[in-house]
């Protein structure tokens, strides 16, 4: 039988009422969350290894925000359209608002706090600066990991036409997104080992 983790036990049961949250079951030791018995997780985020016991309904991006107060990877939309949320699982970008954190036992996740390299930002962080691909900021992290996954795929050299089909799943409600396309353009060259170079003002 396949447990579905967002499975709710019913108002006034005598399941729900022998599972509140935090609490240890009679006779079995564990502890249990609103949902069910509380399930260990561990992986490794921005390069540090984490472990604890979560509920399993619970999202990447609510253990990344809630539990590691890692919370530069924002919630926009509750939806899965807005790509505020995106991080690289394994080297690849995804929507931690899509994913149980259960999901990414023994994986290696990267934030928008772990891009840069101590106080040197990450030369696509550093393009989005120098370039203004910013106004209120909120879907900037997500912007940010995604360029980079797209320069990892396809490479240094990438058109605005290129660029703005890769940023499909990532809304901007500022800029107009002219900005961050001239952003990223630049933060890919500068991956590449070309310079960021000032913008005009």
């Amino acid at each position: 039988m396949v447990l579905d983790p967002f499975a709710t036990p019913r108002p006034h049961s005598k399941e729900n009422s022998s599972k509140r949250a935090g609490h240890v079951q009679p006779g079995s030791g564990r502890l249990v969350g609103r949902g069910g018995v509380m399930a260990a997780v561990s992986m490794k985020v921005n390069g540090k290894a984490v472990s604890g016991d979560i509920d399993p309904r619970t999202l990447l991006v609510q253990y990344l925000r809630e539990t590691l107060r890692l919370t530069g990877t924002h919630v926009g939309c509750d939806t899965s359209q807005c790509g505020a949320c995106v991080v690289h699982l394994d080297g690849q970008a995804i929507k931690a608002c899509t994913i149980l954190a259960l999901q990414c036992e023994g994986a290696d996740v990267l934030t928008i706090e772990g891009l840069a390299n101590g106080s040197e930002l990450h030369p696509m962080q550093a393009a989005f600066r120098e370039h203004h691909g910013l106004q209120c900021g909120f879907c900037t992290p997500g912007m940010i990991m995604t360029a980079v996954d797209v320069v990892q795929r396809l490479g240094h050299d990438l058109d605005d036409h290129t660029i703005r089909d890769e940023l499909e799943g990532n809304l901007c409600r500022c800029t107009g997104y002219h900005n961050i396309v001239k952003s990223i353009g630049a933060g890919a060259r500068a991956m590449g080992g070309e310079p960021v170079r000032q913008a005009a003002e």
